[in-house]
């Protein structure tokens, strides 16, 4: 690997990890030796600056870091107040799941399956465009029926739901 490709790998790694990595675990994932993972680190630093990015890399608790350029907080902050938690609880996280894998699914069928009322989740999820209502069930009553949005699909980094994990795939990471 040349130093461009090695700066490469280093700044993917910087942007997953989302918090600093220290070169001895940047080490322990390349296996490059530290004065080297140093080097590329200082002229990624440098890179980043000298192009002005909005993002730069910093040295922080004795590793690196991504982090946003200082000079754009005022929009940070902005942007960081007008957002609501991206977290969903596991109530939200179950009924989705069930969503996602039976829909177009009606709000009884959802509370069958988990056995509890599902309003307040139902409502959750349509609030953060994860969900949206397909139509009406051709049954009495006219039940909404819900289904996952393209919203749905980037929160959780999917091209399209074939890309759902099956129950084969889920039961071989329970095993692991």
């Amino acid at each position: 690997m040349d130093d461009r490709e090695k700066k490469s790998l280093l700044e993917a790694l910087l942007f997953f990890s989302g918090e600093p990595l220290t070169p001895s675990a940047i080490k322990g994932i390349t296996e490059m030796d530290e004065p080297e993972i140093r080097r590329l680190m200082d002229g990624l630093t440098a890179d980043y600056r000298t192009r002005e990015s909005g993002i730069l890399i910093a040295e922080i608790a004795n590793g690196y870091q991504m982090v946003t350029d200082p000079r754009h907080s005022p929009w940070i902050k902005k942007m960081k107040s007008s957002q609501v938690s991206s977290r969903l609880s596991l109530a939200a996280l179950e009924t989705l799941a069930i969503i996602a894998y039976r829909q177009p699914i009606i709000k009884a069928e959802i509370e069958q399956v988990r056995g509890v009322n599902a309003d307040g989740v139902i409502k959750t999820l349509l609030d953060r465009r994860l969900i949206k209502i397909m139509g009406k069930k051709e049954a009495p009553g006219k039940p909404l029926l819900y289904g996952t949005t393209k919203e749905f699909l980037q929160y959780f980094g999917l091209k399209d739901l074939a890309e759902l994990p099956t129950l084969k795939d889920l039961a071989r990471e329970e095993a692991i």
